[in-house]
């Protein structure tokens, strides 16, 4: 299972991330791409380090909410979900480019990524843009009990999909993440380390209620927030070994 960092979230004078801490025990980087958080030389700088760290290279576009870090949820059309994503992949893309390395797919941040899990208007748009891409990519979304259905719907478009699961997060029966407003939403240390064994060693999780609730994911998601952080990244890492 390969380990994925949301990073290159920094903008201007504003320091988000340990980002060099953290590329190198990462499989996955996915890269702001300036509309909730990064800017021009936070991507060049962190696609420098993935490519020192031969890390693959995602794009993390989202809504339009800069002062939001794109945690708002946006009343867009089909077609500015479509446009406001393309343009982001796109620049990162293009960054990519010039730095030598590839884009290899798309996950969605905040609010886009959590409608488009929810909504099934909000997906249709999402798989949209990815599929109109000039280029092939895949898209992560979040591994949960419906993922056959997303599937499906991707396979329609042509567009290949990477499914997800939280090191650190609490699962509802339903397969979704607990919400953070909720008590014992996040895990931390000996609970986080149990549920990153059981998703590997039997593919499931237990959910907040007790339930054993199979889940099938290609990568798993990590943060790199700070120096506890970073040694939490290590220690899944070493499970993963």
């Amino acid at each position: 299972m390969k380990l994925n960092c949301d990073l290159g979230e920094s903008y201007g004078s504003w320091q988000m991330g340990l980002d060099a801490d953290v590329m190198p025990h990462i499989d996955m980087a996915n890269i702001a791409c300036g509309f909730h958080a990064g800017d021009a030389d936070v991507m060049a700088r962190t696609l420098t380090l993935a490519k020192q760290h031969n890390v693959t290279i995602g794009a993390h576009p989202s809504y339009p909410d800069l002062q939001g870090f794109g945690r708002r949820s946006m009343a867009l059309s089909h077609s500015e979900i479509v446009n406001c994503m393309r343009y982001q992949i796109a620049a990162l893309d293009g960054m990519a480019l010039s730095a030598g390395v590839t884009l290899s797919y798309v996950k969605p941040h905040g609010a886009l990524y959590n409608d488009m899990m929810a909504k099934p208007a909000i997906f249709a748009a999402v798989l949209d843009a990815v599929a109109g891409f000039y280029k092939p990519l895949k898209l992560m979304i979040l591994a949960t009990a419906r993922q056959q259905e997303f599937a499906a719907q991707a396979k329609a478009q042509g567009v290949a999909l990477l499914f997800e699961a939280f090191a650190d997060r609490r699962y509802t029966d339903e397969g979704t993440l607990t919400p953070r407003s909720q008590a014992g939403a996040v895990l931390h240390g000996d609970d986080m380390l149990a549920q990153v064994r059981q998703l590997v060693k039997h593919g499931s999780v237990t959910t907040a209620s007790g339930k054993q609730l199979a889940l099938s994911a290609d990568t798993l998601c990590v943060h790199g927030d700070n120096q506890a952080a970073i040694a939490q990244v290590q220690q899944i890492r070493a499970l993963l070994v």
